[in-house]
């Protein structure tokens, strides 16, 4: 089986989007008229990505009820259930080793509570990006005004960087291949069996330390739909 070429992330509280979280997962939260998990989905298979994971926590069951197997213009997809497994979210680099054993050797990665509508998930990113032999190629974009510091800089020659003078925000969208989990930038066995939690940023800081990280720039329409705020602005049209 060559495993699934895209993971979405579904599996987060939103305790910033309360009260709308309460009831609802984030992922399924109305964005100018779909369920905003649904726009990367869908761009995905745009671009020819046939299989997807997601991942699910807080109110998981909502999210595989929505969109079942996938199909009619979304990739097929499978579930990785780290609410009913596990009792709750494994964060970014807990859930994405989890799904490992689900996912192709090269995969993309997207938030699906990030808005990028003009994203191309593109079959010549990930040829250039296999090519290139890092192990990891992230899309960053201009500073929102909730991130001003930024996350990463970028070298002339298209490495990430974790100290420069410009900094931009990582945009939540990577490929990544599933060695960058492994040691010595990670230490959590595929399909993380105990259910350890644990975040992305270490991880990819210590794959920038050893230059196996590329990266570029996003200028089309990005929003990190963290509030209220932001949601209402998008679906006003702002």
């Amino acid at each position: 089986m060559t495993g699934a070429q895209a993971m979405v992330l579904a599996a987060g509280r939103g305790e910033r989007m309360r009260p709308l979280t309460d009831a609802t997962p984030k992922p399924l939260l109305d964005v100018r008229g779909k369920p905003l998990m649904q726009w990367p989905l869908e761009a995905l298979a745009a671009g020819g990505f046939s299989s997807a994971v997601v991942n699910t926590a807080w109110l998981g069951e909502q999210i595989e009820a929505r969109f079942g197997a996938g199909g009619n213009a979304l990739p097929s997809i499978a579930y990785s259930h780290e609410g009913r497994d596990f009792g709750g979210a494994l964060e970014t680099a807990g859930g994405i080793v989890r799904a490992l054993p689900m996912l192709a050797d090269v995969f993309w990665v997207a938030a699906g509570d990030v808005y990028a509508p003009d994203f191309v998930f593109s079959e010549a990113a990930v040829t250039r990006f296999v090519t290139s032999g890092r192990l990891a190629h992230l899309w960053l974009v201009p500073n929102p005004s909730h991130n001003p510091k930024g996350d990463f800089g970028l070298s002339a020659a298209g490495l990430a960087l974790n100290e420069a003078p410009e900094r931009l925000t990582f945009s939540t969208i990577a490929l990544y291949r599933a060695a960058f989990f492994a040691p010595p930038h990670g230490d959590i066995p595929p399909g993380n069996p105990q259910g350890t939690k644990a975040a992305l940023a270490p991880l990819l800081r210590r794959a920038i330390d050893n230059a196996q990280v590329s990266a570029e720039r996003y200028l089309g329409a990005w929003t990190d739909v963290g509030t209220p705020e932001r949601l209402a602005a998008l679906n006003a049209g702002r």
